[in-house]
């Protein structure tokens, strides 16, 4: 949408930085219009009460021209404000520079104004080369730009490389959350639109990875932008990174493995290529690798390995017990929204109430030696790319509900395997449930060939991630602990999909529930096993599965 509204100023663009006046009215102006139709604004939804300009940063550009890095304030009726990064060029009208207001997209044109007797346009500087390569010079020589309020540190990874110091660029035509810069077809720069009052989790854990560990299965670290003041925590801005040849991510390679099977299923024929489960083991160990090159004994606080402490098991807990409550409800009042074998699950899964109230008090008191580490933290299919004969993982902010601080918590790896073991559940289960070729097959008969699939290649990659790791190692005190934390990650993920489905794709309830019926059959043979069940829990109703 074209923004009808305009500013004007007597003062020239290079020198609006010291006069308040333009930036109050630039927040009042043209400013809300504009960041109301980008998509990295998540506050569309929530009541705005206002806009405002809490820092500008000035970042010189060639041929003596200059952008500003805008710190942007947005409050609400209710809730927490937000900070969101804005970074703003002018384009002069009438000028011989070969940069004109046609090169700019519509999303890009915040609006026009009037600066100093000189008429033009205001711009998301992302779409001036000249500030990309101001951004890219900027990293590439370690720079720091002292600003009014601290500084802006530019920082070199080892991933980006010597020679490359001026490659041609452009901006992602993907709209998305952050935005993205790509520089010569080898450089990726995303700057992050949304702001936080500490370090963003992606730019600590890649450049770990690279500059650290020397992990070589992620994007490496090219490099990072961040805002520092004395006294506060350091802002992260944007992080570079070198791109990936890929040809999908392994959500859409593992459909394809998937349609293969599939066309089996109709003819009664349960078929599994052997490269399917050869690629399932790399990606196991190319896990397990990960993890050991995220276990640093001697790092910094931030990286250390530690224990599973009180705390820990308390955050856990009071997160375990807020999803169950929700869900509870959420299934109580949508229950009669749910397909035949949808409502059976959710039944046990009720009724495995207490069952799963005496496995979390277990979880609260149960002596556990293996170790806590930084972790991927949101970890699944679409997070893994495949290339030609290899994985690369991407994407390290951690899981997008979680605030910035939860997403640095600790936790046992065996989090991140829960994500991908759910990740493949899923990925079996939509093909089967939600193809043409398999309509008109009773649901219980599909529901017992998802179970084989995934059974068999849940274990071939749970086999091969441990095998990365050799035995014994500090992360896992044994196989009994590795066992139970398993079964309270995936539990409790497959617990917060079940919140999602019953609020947005109802038909896919199943789903988590099964997960969720998986994980309670694992714990209750774990009671039994031990001698140790609890003569007022009742046992699993496994009966209540079974179709009318």
């Amino acid at each position: 949408m074209v923004n009808t509204l305009s500013l004007t100023s007597p003062t020239r663009w290079t020198d609006v930085v010291t006069y308040p006046d333009f930036w109050t009215s630039l927040a009042e102006t043209l400013l809300p219009a504009y960041v109301n139709t980008c998509r990295w604004f998540a506050g569309k939804a929530r009541q705005q009460t206002g806009f405002s300009v809490k820092m500008v940063h000035t970042l010189p550009l060639r041929d003596e021209g200059v952008a500003y890095l805008l710190i942007l304030g947005v409050t609400y009726t209710e809730g927490a404000a937000e900070s969101y990064l804005l970074p703003i060029s002018f384009i002069a009208d009438k000028t011989k520079s070969p940069f004109q207001r046609a090169d700019i997209p519509e999303k890009g044109r915040i609006g026009d104004v009037t600066l100093g007797n000189q008429m033009g346009l205001l711009i998301d500087a992302i779409y001036d080369e000249r500030f990309r390569e101001a951004l890219f010079s900027a990293i590439y020589n370690n720079e720091t730009l002292t600003q009014s309020d601290g500084q802006l540190v530019f920082h070199r990874g080892l991933g980006l490389e010597e020679g490359d110091d001026m490659p041609a660029s452009h901006v992602l035509p993907v709209d998305s959350s952050n935005s993205a810069m790509i520089f010569g077809d080898t450089y990726f720069l995303k700057l992050y639109r949304k702001l936080f009052q500490e370090t963003n989790p992606e730019v600590d854990m890649v450049a770990f990875l690279t500059d650290e560990s020397h992990f070589t299965n992620i994007p490496a670290f090219g490099g990072s932008i961040s805002w520092q003041r004395a006294g506060s925590a350091d802002v992260t801005i944007g992080m570079m990174q070198r791109m990936v040849p890929n040809d999908k991510d392994s959500w859409m390679q593992t459909g394809d493995y998937l349609n293969d099977f599939l066309y089996g299923v109709p003819n009664r024929l349960f078929a599994i290529r052997e490269d399917v489960f050869d690629k399932v083991e790399l990606l196991g160990r190319r896990t397990g690798e990960l993890h050991c090159a995220l276990y640093k004994p001697n790092a910094d606080a931030a990286f250390a390995p530690e224990t599973f402490t009180d705390e820990y098991r308390q955050f856990l807990i009071k997160r375990f017990e807020d999803l169950l409550e929700r869900r509870y409800s959420l299934l109580i009042d949508n229950y009669t929204k749910l397909d035949a074998q949808a409502q059976r699950l959710a039944w046990v899964f009720m009724e495995a109430k207490e069952m799963i109230d005496t496995f979390i008090a277990d979880f609260r008191t149960r002596p556990l030696e293996s170790l806590r580490i930084r972790i991927h933290g949101d970890y699944h299919l679409g997070q893994v790319l495949a290339t030609d004969n290899d994985f690369v993982i991407i994407d390290f902010e951690g899981e997008p509900e979680s605030s910035i601080s939860e997403r640095k918590i600790k936790h046992s790896p065996l989090k991140d395997v829960a994500g991908m073991i759910r990740s493949y559940h899923y990925a079996v289960s939509a093909k089967l449930f939600n193809s043409s070729e398999t309509e008109g097959i009773e649901p219980d008969h599909l529901q017992r060939v998802s179970d084989r699939w995934f059974f068999l290649i849940r274990d071939t990659f749970l086999d091969a991630y441990l095998d990365a790791f050799g035995t014994p190692h500090p992360l896992f005190k044994d196989n009994s602990e590795i066992n139970f934390l398993l079964l309270i990650y995936l539990l409790e993920k497959a617990v917060y999909e079940l919140g999602y489905e019953i609020s947005y794709r109802p038909s896919w309830v199943k789903i988590p529930l099964k997960g969720i019926i998986d994980v309670v059959r694992e714990i209750e043979k774990i009671r039994l096993s031990a001698g140790n069940v609890v003569p007022d829990v009742p046992m699993l109703q496994t009966g209540l599965l079974q179709p009318k």
